[in-house]
């Protein structure tokens, strides 16, 4: 089975870049998206489903604002829309698709860079989210949680760990956040198989950030210790957002 978790920073701006040849392309068999920025009535869903796949769209309540995705080849069992958080469920930033062998979270976990009140708020989702997902993990063992974290994780996940170290997303606060994460059971599918540096999911547009590859790994897909990472990697080359995708077969 593959997976792959893309922020693609507006469906709608995505799709103009070719994001449906794309997945034409890669033919993954679930496909978790962040930041789809749009409602379901704005979306050319047939073009997806014409793929093969059912499409469950879970948008935020403000117009253009986060939004997340579950595109599968298989129906799931069920679907569950949001985290039992009135504020993250307003901003439509988890979905769930339930299978008969696994679960699938997807996630686009809160930016908190611009400013205190939004880094506190990202601060009690890492809180919330941890707890709920530990309550899901109680019945759904094999769990895959998807998503833009906006987080990096260690030094090599980020190409200037020592200026941003005061840096929302590479606080030590968050780091060890995510540290307690990767020791509950979960391990970093990319990094299980990619221990080399220099490999990121996003990159700023400005100052050539991308070009250069000045780039931060803040995506991941974070799979249950019992399940089997058999290849993953990320889509660098494939550009449809300021965030490339990333991939796991298992």
């Amino acid at each position: 089975m593959k997976i792959i978790t893309y922020n693609v920073n507006g469906i709608r701006a995505a799709i103009k870049k070719d994001f449906i040849g794309f997945l034409e392309r890669e033919n993954p068999d679930v496909v978790c998206l962040q930041e789809i920025k749009a409602e379901e009535s704005q979306i050319p869903v047939l073009d997806f489903e014409t793929l093969g796949y059912h499409c469950y769209w879970y948008s935020a309540q403000k117009k253009g604002y986060s939004g997340v995705a579950i595109l599968t080849k298989t129906k799931p069992m069920h679907v569950d829309f949001g985290c039992d958080h009135e504020l993250f469920d307003f901003e439509g930033r988890v979905i769930t698709a339930s299978f008969k062998d696994y679960t699938v979270v997807c996630a686009y976990f809160p930016s908190g860079t611009t400013g205190e009140i939004r880094q506190e708020v990202k601060y009690a989702f890492l809180d919330h989210f941890y707890s709920w997902t530990q309550k899901l993990k109680e019945n759904n063992p094999n769990l895959i949680v998807c998503g833009d974290y906006n987080i990096c994780h260690k030094p090599i996940d980020i190409h200037n760990p020592v200026s941003n170290k005061n840096s929302s997303g590479f606080l030590p606060e968050e780091r060890a956040w995510m540290d307690k994460w990767f020791k509950s059971g979960f391990i970093d599918s990319f990094r299980a198989l990619n221990p080399e540096p220099h490999q990121y999911t996003w990159w700023s547009y400005r100052a050539g950030a991308r070009k250069n590859n000045k780039g931060w790994r803040i995506d991941y897909i974070s799979t249950a210790e019992n399940l089997e990472i058999k290849d993953s990697g990320t889509y660098h080359n494939d550009i449809h957002s300021d965030h490339c995708g990333s991939w796991v077969a298992i």
